[in-house]
């Protein structure tokens, strides 16, 4: 029986990418007042979102998850036409995007009992999503069955890691993903953070004086993983993930991309735009690196 692939917005595909694999995203909302909630990129572009928090620094967006209905009126074609199910959510330790998920297939399993539809907590976020929504379909593009693609994902999502830096503390205090004390004191001294994200959780791996500096550090920890791991980077789907300034991207890619070709076969570096669903966390001026092992490697 075919399954169908579903995501939600912490994904990052963009519509195109997302579009050509054939998965549909269920978007996150996002607001600047509290009030006036749009639907990502259906509503409201990444681009316009970053911008707002360009022109007015001052602004801290808070984003809300898809609700159970969202979710309904996403898996409800598909099981019509006897699609099973794959759900990709983001970690549940950002959010409650799993939940409502969840909720919706309970619901739909009093209406379609014979259709299958799994829920997954990827405890993964943004690009890593992304990938692993990708490695999923190259799984269904393979043959592979539900059964087989589902041991898959649980098989690779513990290999996802994302190093990154933000351009300041303050939106991750706002986010609540950081102590203030450790931001406040980091603010007022002006460093630049180093952040991993493992496991659906951030941890950070040290401190810069400069944006550039902050990069150069992110290429370095990236060679220093694999070292670690004793992996080598082909077995690996990886890409650069950046807010808002894409020319700055491009840079960041190139020069990860001839760090790995020093220790690897690397040919090639995708850039993923990270939306507003993290967005609002970093600021607008998140860069780094998502990496995620093949599910055939």
């Amino acid at each position: 029986m075919a399954y169908q692939i579903i995501t939600d917005g912490s994904c990052d595909l963009g519509e195109e990418r997302a579009r050509m694999a054939g998965i549909q995203v269920v978007p996150f909302y996002v607001t600047f007042d509290g009030k006036t909630y749009q639907k990502e990129i259906e509503e409201i572009s990444v681009r316009e979102f970053y911008q707002e928090m360009v022109d007015d620094p001052d602004k801290f967006p808070k984003s809300s998850l898809p609700s159970v209905q969202d979710y309904v009126e996403a898996f409800t074609p598909y099981a019509r036409d006897g699609k099973d199910i794959i759900c990709l959510c983001i970690t549940t330790k950002f959010s409650g995007s799993y939940n409502s998920a969840k909720t919706a297939a309970d619901l739909l399993a009093e209406e379609y009992p014979h259709i299958r539809i799994q829920v997954v907590d990827t405890m993964v976020n943004t690009v890593l999503q992304g990938i692993l929504a990708l490695e999923t379909v190259r799984m269904q593009q393979a043959g592979l069955s539900f059964e087989e693609t589902l041991a898959g994902i649980e098989r690779i999502k513990p290999t996802g890691r994302i190093i990154f830096t933000v351009g300041n503390y303050e939106y991750l205090i706002h986010g609540g993903r950081i102590g203030k004390v450790m931001g406040t004191a980091a603010s007022t001294l002006g460093i630049k953070p180093l952040i991993m994200l493992r496991e659906g959780e951030i941890f950070p791996t040290g401190i810069t004086r400069s944006r550039k500096k902050g990069m150069a550090r992110l290429v370095d920890q990236t060679r220093e993983h694999f070292r670690k791991m004793g992996e080598s980077p082909d077995s690996y789907r990886i890409v650069v993930g950046y807010g808002y300034d894409y020319e700055e991207a491009v840079g960041f890619r190139d020069r990860l991309l001839a760090s790995l070709k020093a220790y690897s076969q690397y040919e090639n570096v995708e850039i993923f735009q990270i939306g507003a669903t993290i967005g609002v966390h970093t600021g607008p001026y998140p860069i780094g690196v998502g990496l995620l092992k093949k599910y055939d490697c």
